[in-house]
């Protein structure tokens, strides 16, 4: 006569640590699910904040969030500035590599056509256009991304002033369209 037992001892057995790998499997899937909901919510409440205040005196963090700002372009950027000089360059410079940079500016600003061509030396191009018609300062990224700046650039973290990321797609091509048509010759 056959003797079974063994068989279905070796076959339980077999089972048993079948279950034991998939209850440890499903283990390791819940915690993995944890830690990636973890992560999502982490993400979630670190987003970029659409808005930002500086207090008098925040100069280094008003620097160091302008220069994030600058570095997100990959094509261009569009300043519209009335108030630039050396300073705002300093910001400019920590740009992207071939990243074309035009400044809209009034027609007496500080910074000098020598300014403009010791920077272009080192990190071209940039190219400084006049206009009157704006009061505010608009730094637009890739024509697409746009912050409202209340201070000019060389100024920031000087006094209180704010920066707001502009939501509007719409916003942004108008104001693209009006430096087409009050820029300067």
């Amino acid at each position: 006569m056959l003797n079974f037992e063994p068989l279905f001892l070796k076959n339980a057995l077999l089972f048993d640590r079948i279950s034991a790998v998939e209850l440890r499997q499903l283990q390791y899937q819940q915690q993995t699910d944890e830690k990636f909901e973890q992560v999502f919510e982490y993400i979630s409440d670190h987003e970029e904040s659409a808005q930002k205040v500086f207090f008098d005196g925040q100069i280094y963090d008003a620097f160091g969030l302008l220069i994030s700002l600058i570095q997100k372009a990959e094509k261009n950027i569009t300043l519209i500035d009335g108030y630039v000089d050396v300073d705002t360059l300093n910001l400019l410079c920590k740009k992207n590599d071939k990243v074309s940079v035009t400044i809209y500016t009034h027609e007496k600003t500080k910074l000098s056509e020598a300014d403009v061509n010791k920077f272009n030396a080192q990190y071209p191009a940039l190219d400084v256009k006049y206009t009157k018609a704006f009061h505010d300062r608009f730094l637009i990224l890739d024509e697409k991304i746009a912050y409202h700046i209340g201070a000019s650039l060389k100024d920031a973290g000087k006094k209180c002033f704010a920066v707001n990321l502009l939501q509007d797609d719409g916003v942004i091509q108008d104001i693209l369209q009006r430096l087409e048509l009050e820029t300067e010759e």
